[in-house]
């Protein structure tokens, strides 16, 4: 197995809507905001390579929405999907699964471009299976009014119209992708992350469980969180396994580091070491 980063570039959010009660003087100090309040953060894809199947894990937010829609979130940088990937010798072509966290636009959008014109689509990878989970395709297709600006139909619904979307049942997915997936339901219902084993180490893609270093305290839960308490409780519980088996977390979101440990303090669970994954 190979893991390799895909970085699909870089957007902005407000800084408070993304650590929720936690006051500034004190979220600035891992992510300075600039005179909007606004934070930089990534938007880092996992490509995972084993046998003869190349799964790309998340995709970034894609390029189909109009120019007030990217507006709001100001993306900025050199990477982009494509460019990343073709600079690992791979193709839209040669993915064989997309495997989403979840159906949020910065996750998922990268996965379906326009067709012939703006009023068609078709899929970015047309030789791949998408992978969701049923619970979490009905929470997206049918929104609650809090989520419903994040869940784009134009994102989704190709994957379904074009046959390639197929669900995972996270507690098989080891036998179907190759890696274990654990469930979280804070931030929404049934988002997935997968627990891979890698180089004697287990790695886990902490999606939007955990955005970045930033966020490892326990009440730094950010303000999108459809179930904020319970995304404190899934974080505690996580963050003191992750703590005690000495897991690697992979960041999708943290704007500078792609990955770190965590380790128990007097405090509580805290940063222990960042690191590129080529370093693992």
């Amino acid at each position: 197995m190979e893991l390799h980063v895909v970085n699909t570039g870089f957007f902005k959010l407000d800084g408070g809507a993304m650590f929720g009660v936690v006051p500034k003087s004190l979220w600035s100090r891992t992510n300075p905001a600039d005179e909007k309040n606004l934070c930089t953060w990534a938007m880092r894809s996992l490509l995972v390579t084993t046998g003869n199947r190349v799964i790309l894990i998340d995709n970034g937010i894609g390029d189909k929405q109009d120019a007030k829609f990217f507006s709001h979130y100001y993306l900025h940088g050199d990477d982009s999907l494509e460019k990343n990937l073709n600079k690992l010798g791979v193709s839209f072509d040669d993915v064989t699964d997309n495997f989403l966290t979840h159906l949020h636009f910065d996750h998922c959008g990268g996965g379906v471009k326009y067709g012939i014109d703006q009023n068609s689509f078709q899929m970015t990878f047309p030789k791949a299976d998408y992978w969701s989970n049923k619970d979490h395709w009905k929470w997206a297709t049918e929104p609650n009014p809090r989520e419903k600006a994040s869940f784009l139909k134009e994102n989704i619904l190709p994957m379904q119209d074009s046959g390639q979307l197929k669900y995972v049942e996270p507690i098989k997915a080891s036998a179907e992708l190759g890696f274990e997936v654990i469930t979280a339901d804070g931030h929404t219902d049934k988002q997935m992350l997968p627990k891979i084993q890698y180089n004697g180490h287990t790695l886990v893609f902490m999606a939007d469980l955990l955005p970045s270093v930033g966020h490892i305290p326990l009440p730094y839960v950010m303000g999108y969180d459809t179930r904020p308490l319970l995304t404190l409780q899934e974080k505690a519980a996580f963050l003191e396994e992750a703590a005690r088996e000495k897991y690697i977390l992979f960041l999708e979101h943290d704007p500078v580091n792609e990955c770190c440990t965590v380790k128990m303090t007097e405090k509580g669970v805290r940063l222990d070491q960042t690191f590129r994954l080529d370093e693992i």
